[in-house]
Parts: C-alpha cells; structure tokens; sequence
C-alpha cells in the first residue's frame, strides 16, 4: 500500500519577505523602517536622475568632440610623404594579418611651413623607398593622427553616455550601502547600551 505524502509547507510569500521592514510587528525597529524608505527613496532618485544624467553627459561629450573634431580639421593637414628606406615585409605576405600590419618607417615630407622634415609613421609592409603615402601634419609640423570624423565623435560621446547610465545606479548602491553601516553602527551601539544596562542584574542573580 503507498504510503501518503504529506503535504509540503506552504512557502512563505516571497513580497512578504521582501516587504518585511513596511510590516508592522515587535521586532521591527525605527531604524528598519528608515533603511525602507531609504532605500525606496534612492530606488526613485536613481531611476528619476539615470535619463538626464546619461542625455546631459552624452550630449556635453559630443560638443566636447565635435568641437575638437573642428579644431584639428583646421589645424591638421594632409599631406604626401616618401618612404625614406624600404618598408620590412611581413613573414606571412598576402595573409590577413598581413593586410592589417603597420611598420614604422622614415619618411620625408613637406611642414605647413614649406620646411622639409623626416618623421616615422607606420605604413603597410613591404612598400619600397620613394613610394608616397598620406599622412596627418599638425601646425607644429608633426606628424599626428587624422581628425576625429563623426562616427568617431558620435560613439565616444555614447561611451560616456553609457558611463553616466552606469554611473548613477552604482551612486545610488553606495549610498544605500554607506546608510545600511551606519544604521548596523547605531544598531550595535543600541545593543551595548542595552546590555551595558542589564549585564549587572544579569550577573547579580547567578
């Protein structure tokens, strides 16, 4: 005959565990509800302030960019140089790394200011001495990279973006985190002062 399977408990209602410190019972503390409405109020801030602060971020960053995108549009200038000596070839020619490989090489080239200057930059593998390649010239006469163009400009404006997004959840957590210690703190100092007061009497009737 199969024995009969007692019925499991009930699990308790995870809201109620969850919700505990907004019921009332003896042994809820004032300071149980404080870290409620604490954490309820940075709950709300963080949800309220992570759009502007992503959106106010992002869109600084992006004049921010923009602006030095400008800047070194016009003050930056493209330019032929010529390979010095030849360029070192890549043990694997024709091979995918190959094709994404960048040698440093002297080259010869011509400054804003009509001055002749030698520089290194990199350049693809196994080009000769006399090939000509582009390069970026700052007004200093040195060789630099190329401006920032607007695919660049917009995604280092959404890394910030996302920063910020970032950002204001972990302020929120360490806030929560720095309010729950200093209630375990006054929690701690509570219970000294408590048995500061019953240890006598504590001891007085053993």
């Amino acid at each position: 005959m199969a024995r009969a399977v007692p019925p499991a408990d009930p699990p308790e209602e995870l809201p109620r565990v969850l919700l505990w410190r907004w019921r009332h019972n003896p042994l809820r503390r004032r300071t149980d509800l404080a870290q409620a409405w604490i954490a309820l109020g940075l709950f709300l801030a963080v949800l309220a302030a992570t759009p502007p602060a992503t959106f106010l971020v992002g869109d600084t960053a992006y004049r921010h960019y923009r602006e030095t995108a400008r800047h070194q549009s016009a003050t930056r200038h493209d330019t032929p140089a010529i390979l010095v000596h030849d360029a070192p070839r890549h043990p694997e020619p024709g091979s995918d790394e190959a094709k994404q490989a960048l040698y440093p090489v002297t080259v010869r080239f011509t400054d804003p200011q009509n001055h002749v200057r030698t520089a290194k930059t990199d350049v693809a593998p196994a080009l000769t001495a006399g090939s000509t390649v582009r390069v970026w010239v700052d007004a200093e006469g040195q060789i630099t990279d190329a401006p920032l163009n607007t695919d660049q400009v917009r995604s280092r404006a959404m890394g910030y973006a996302i920063l910020a997004a970032m950002a204001v959840p972990v302020l929120g957590t360490a806030g929560y985190a720095y309010a729950h210690r200093r209630l375990e703190r006054h929690h701690l100092a509570q219970w000294d002062t408590a048995w500061a007061r019953v240890a006598p009497r504590w001891t007085a009737s053993r």
